[in-house]
């Protein structure tokens, strides 16, 4: 980690993911484009760790890291005594703060298409809802911030207030910018664009969160167009 002037004097690190009684079925239907472990009720479990991982070894956490490098099914079990009620979806915000001390928040979240947690499509659906897609008036500096999840988030909250979205329950997001202009991510998604018949996200090194489905992406693709070759 560099920077130290812009760091916030108390932040956590998160990681927000999906408990789904019926995803470990759908995701062995689909187990040639989605990663292990196939039968865990928790939407890409492996790459949340991995998430947290990663952040507390940029900011140095070395209490932070010692708790989350546990093997998956004891990282599983943690998660499990904080769901309700196992035959209901819901929406987790794992919280883990420099000590390695952790909580799990859980809140409840309406049923999907489990088939839109999986690759983009290039089909539409036109049930889906349409939301408004705004580009911030200003830009944002990448950083540890930027590139790590975290509960410092006052550069996502400004860039939601100039767009004029005001609730998380609207249907809007905005574009987070770099100083050069290059689209970084959304404000709490991660946006895809259709270039030539394929779903790609803006790289990482525009500066924007090295999200989960961002690796999963890149991840699956590599398997599906590299398989065989040494990819470097």
């Amino acid at each position: 980690m560099t920077e130290n002037s812009s760091i916030p004097q108390s932040f956590e690190i998160i990681s927000s993911l999906r408990f789904d009684p019926g995803l470990s079925d759908a995701a062995c239907r689909h187990a040639s484009s989605y990663p292990d472990p196939h039968k865990s009720p928790y939407y890409l479990l492996a790459y949340h760790q991995d998430r947290l991982i990663a952040a507390a070894a940029y900011f140095e956490w070395n209490g932070a890291l010692s708790w989350l490098q546990q093997d998956l099914q004891s990282f599983e079990e943690f998660l499990d005594t904080s769901i309700p009620d196992r035959s209901k979806a819901w929406r987790l915000r794992i919280v883990v703060n420099s000590k390695g001390k952790a909580r799990v928040e859980a809140s409840p979240t309406a049923s999907i298409d489990l088939m839109s947690m999986f690759i983009p499509s290039l089909h539409t659906n036109p049930s889906l809802p349409i939301w408004r897609v705004y580009v911030d008036t200003q830009s944002t500096t990448p950083s540890g911030f930027t590139t790590h999840k975290t509960t410092a988030r006052d550069d996502y909250t400004s860039a939601r207030l100039r767009a004029g979205i005001n609730s998380p329950t609207d249907l809007a997001e905005v574009l987070i910018v770099n100083p050069n202009g290059e689209v970084m991510e959304g404000s709490i998604t991660t946006p895809y664009f259709l270039r030539d018949h394929m779903w790609i996200t803006p790289p990482l090194s525009s500066g924007g969160n090295a999200g989960t489905t961002r690796s999963m992406y890149i991840c699956t693709y590599v398997r599906t167009h590299f398989n065989g070759y040494n990819v470097s």
